[in-house]
């Protein structure tokens, strides 16, 4: 018993002066950095909102299409035995373009017009009989029937006649010729094609979002990639439904001053204005957090984190408008956007 007594005054030497004095029971000794009531805010950058001048310029690509234009094909079938045109010459309306083999048709005319004459003398010679008597009525109408008869069949023959001249639709520039002299041709055969170039207008598409801003009358601008100049555009016409893959408008608008540089089907950049002039409040765009059915932002209020849903707007190379839930003034988080939680305690350093 008196060997045991020192040793268990010693162990509790030592726990004392492990504790220290004044050493909480359970807990990190106080003024220990990271010991409870110790524990460091969390900084992130932030940005402040703003109004901004922006220009509202939205560019579309589309297409330079000719007023009309249209591929040249006979009606019937037969052999070309003529070609009266230059390839990419620009002719007059209904000039002769080519001219089919009509043989047959000028035969069967001329056999009708000797049919006519006979069944013309047959009917004056029933008219006269009647007149005295001398025939019945019965045989003088199908004389009459006869004559009616061929002169419909003239007629037939003259729009078939026609047929085998294809003429321009049109006043208008041609294309590359497909035939040549000799060739039998159907009417799926594309002679050439020719187009109306005298007034130009341009197709393209705009996004759902911005077709409120666009209406019959609004003048846009464009460019070629051929050609440094701009030109200016009038819209005309909207397609009646919107694509239903892309959700798009296509739009369709008059080239008001054309020159011979612009050719039909040519890539074009079209530029046009929407939204209001006055200036708006603009954030980064990585400061906005997408969701399923919204958007949102963290606002930097009272050393709390606050998520707040915002409407966006137009949409830049780094910068979103924000058309509701924000204003000028209010201090918008840009970094640590997926740890911080709702309320949490934080510091902002701003960076703009």
């Amino acid at each position: 018993m008196l060997l045991l007594t020192p040793f268990l005054f010693l162990r509790c030497d030592k726990k004392e002066a492990a504790n220290g004095p004044g050493a909480a029971a359970g807990g990190a000794p106080q003024g220990i950095p990271g010991g409870p009531g110790n524990v460091p805010v969390p900084r992130y950058d932030a940005v402040i909102a703003r109004g901004f001048e922006i220009s509202r310029e939205i560019q579309s690509p589309g297409t330079i299409l000719a007023e009309e234009t249209t591929n040249l094909q006979p009606e019937i079938s037969g052999r070309i035995t003529g070609i009266y045109f230059n390839e990419g010459s620009f002719v007059p309306n209904n000039k002769l373009l080519v001219k089919l083999n009509d043989a047959d048709l000028l035969a069967q005319r001329s056999k009708m017009e000797v049919q006519l004459k006979i069944a013309e003398a047959s009917e004056l010679r029933q008219k006269e009989l009647l007149a005295v008597n001398g025939t019945s009525q019965q045989e003088y109408d199908l004389a009459t029937l006869a004559v009616s008869n061929i002169k419909a069949d003239m007629e037939l023959n003259a729009v078939n006649l026609a047929k085998t001249e294809i003429r321009a639709p049109f006043a208008g520039k041609l294309g590359l010729r497909n035939v040549s002299l000799g060739a039998y041709v159907s009417p799926q055969t594309i002679l050439s094609n020719i187009s109306q170039v005298s007034t130009l207008k341009i197709e393209f598409n705009v996004i759902e979002k911005y077709t409120t801003d666009l209406h019959i009358g609004k003048v846009v601008r464009f460019k070629t990639e051929t050609s440094q100049n701009t030109y200016d555009a009038k819209i005309i016409a909207f397609e009646n439904t919107l694509t239903s893959d892309t959700r798009q408008l296509k739009i369709r608008a008059q080239v008001l001053r054309p020159d011979r540089t612009l050719t039909p089907g040519s890539f074009i950049s079209v530029n046009f204005s929407v939204g209001s002039s006055e200036p708006a409040i603009m954030v980064p765009a990585q400061s906005i957090i997408p969701q399923a059915r919204d958007r949102q932002v963290i606002i930097y209020q009272n050393g709390q984190a606050n998520f707040t849903k915002v409407i966006t707007g137009f949409r830049d190379s780094s910068r979103v408008e924000v058309l509701e839930g924000l204003k000028a003034g209010d201090t918008i988080l840009t970094t640590g956007l997926l740890t911080i939680r709702p309320g949490a305690k934080i510091d902002v350093r701003i960076t703009e």
